[in-house]
């Protein structure tokens, strides 16, 4: 995992590396090495006047992990470049990218009962990641001289167990734990790559570090250095769980998707935090205030383009389950604005010409919304379809799985409706150029 930079603050610059290898396979420290020590003898034909390093928490004599030792190595294969090396130690980062805190929360996502092995009652010192972002930056102004090792975290040293607790409780989810003190780490790693596919080829490193305590030993370097104080457990993971779902409702998935070289037309199937997003893409040979006018008249008595039928069906479901079902309509057949009902949507934002997206009001096991955006682009107009879902849990994930050929089926149609209809509109509607000669000639007269 590649994250390396550099920043100008002075006459030279400093380098910030931010890279482990655990993700390559079993020779993970030997390619750790390598590339610090490229990194560093690159640094040093730069001039670069400073490195700032991430590492890990953790005693040198405490029979570290391989995956520990070679964070600590790093930091020393950094400083045997012979460029001033600020090394931060930190333990848990809570935020979206961690993989220690990504590995907690597919846990607690997904299970209601967990086997839990004897690390989870090991102590570890988390730290928010705008907190180790501010040490990042703030590493810049120190003074010349004062590069070294400093040991960073919050406030609250907790156990993994208590992480997980406290994570669940903020999501809202009931979850219980059970210590089972025989689970090898081994058994451990592959029991984490079975409910976790993601971290199959990290687990083993990864689970072997945890049976390390990482707590600051030595805070008095980082408190006389820098003016931080980070904040609680509780609020790292409130502040991380705010941020995603900002993120999330500011995100441009056609950026976000095209970026990712997802062919029009298919859908794409993605974890975006908690959430599982499907998103896809097609082109309307049309400008985009004339596609976006077949989005503004979605749902009521216009229906949804596709399989109506069904749409039917799921809103006479909803009503049984004590829902809203399809009977409020809408208020306006041609306009829609934040707030409005919409069958069993509600209208979170719109931004005319541009986006759509609906909140969804159905009886489900967790939140839901429907997002659609146009944008210039060749031949016309790109319409982007965008689901997306927050499960509450195991049952929230079945629901999606267990429906998600037939939403996958429905929302392709649906896609195929709107850029149909988007043609319709652009057929009947006459062009600027005539409507504005009509307007002069019923003026003359």
């Amino acid at each position: 995992m590649w994250a390396g930079g550099c920043v100008r603050r002075s006459r030279r610059a400093a380098a910030y590396y931010l890279v482990h290898s655990m993700g390559s396979g079993e020779d993970f420290a030997r390619r750790d090495r390598d590339a610090a020590a490229n990194f560093g003898a690159a640094a040093k034909a730069a001039r670069v006047r400073r490195i700032v390093y991430l590492g890990g928490l953790g005693e040198p004599a405490a029979d570290l992990s391989e995956h520990l030792r070679s964070r600590q190595a790093t930091g020393d294969t950094l400083r045997g470049s012979g460029v001033p090396v600020v090394e931060f130690r930190a333990s848990v980062v809570i935020g979206s990218g961690s993989l220690s805190f990504e590995m907690i929360r597919a846990l607690v996502e997904r299970l209601p009962v967990m086997i839990c092995p004897r690390w989870v009652s090991v102590l570890t010192q988390p730290i928010a990641v705008e907190d180790v972002i501010a040490y990042l930056l703030d590493a810049l102004d120190l003074p010349p001289g004062t590069e070294g090792i400093y040991e960073i975290g919050g406030p609250d040293r907790v156990n993994y167990g208590e992480l997980m607790r406290e994570y669940s409780r903020q999501r809202g989810l009931r979850r219980r734990l059970i210590p089972v003190p025989l689970l090898t780490p081994r058994l451990s790693s592959l029991w984490l790559g079975l409910v976790t596919p993601l971290y199959a080829r990290v687990g083993r490193a990864l689970i072997d570090s945890l049976r390390n305590r990482t707590v600051v030993e030595h805070p008095e370097a980082a408190a006389a250095a820098f003016p931080i104080r980070p904040r609680g457990v509780r609020e790292a993971i409130a502040r991380a769980l705010v941020r995603e779902e900002k993120d999330l409702a500011e995100t441009r998935w056609s950026d976000a998707f095209s970026a990712s070289g997802l062919a029009e037309g298919r859908g794409g199937n993605r974890r975006v935090g908690s959430r599982l997003v499907d998103s896809r893409a097609a082109l309307a040979p049309v400008d985009p205030d004339t596609a976006f006018s077949a989005l503004r008249r979605i749902g009521g008595d216009t229906g949804w383009y596709y399989a109506d039928s069904l749409w039917k069906i799921r809103g006479f479901l909803d009503l049984l389950a004590g829902g809203v079902g399809l009977r409020r309509g809408r208020r306006d057949p041609d306009a829609l604005y934040p707030g409005d009902p919409l069958d069993f949507w509600r209208v979170e934002a719109v931004e005319p010409g541009r986006l759509l997206r609906l909140a969804a009001e159905m009886k489900l096991p967790g939140r839901a919304w429907l997002q659609f955006e146009t944008s210039p682009a060749a031949g016309g107009t790109e319409i982007r379809q965008t689901a997306i879902f927050d499960p509450f849990g195991l049952p929230g994930l079945a629901y999606w799985w267990a429906l998600y050929p037939i939403h996958r089926r429905m929302f392709a149609g649906m896609l195929r409706g709107i850029v149909r209809q988007a043609g319709r509109i652009a057929a009947t509607t006459p062009p600027a150029g005539i409507k504005t000669a009509a307007l002069a000639s019923d003026a003359s007269r």
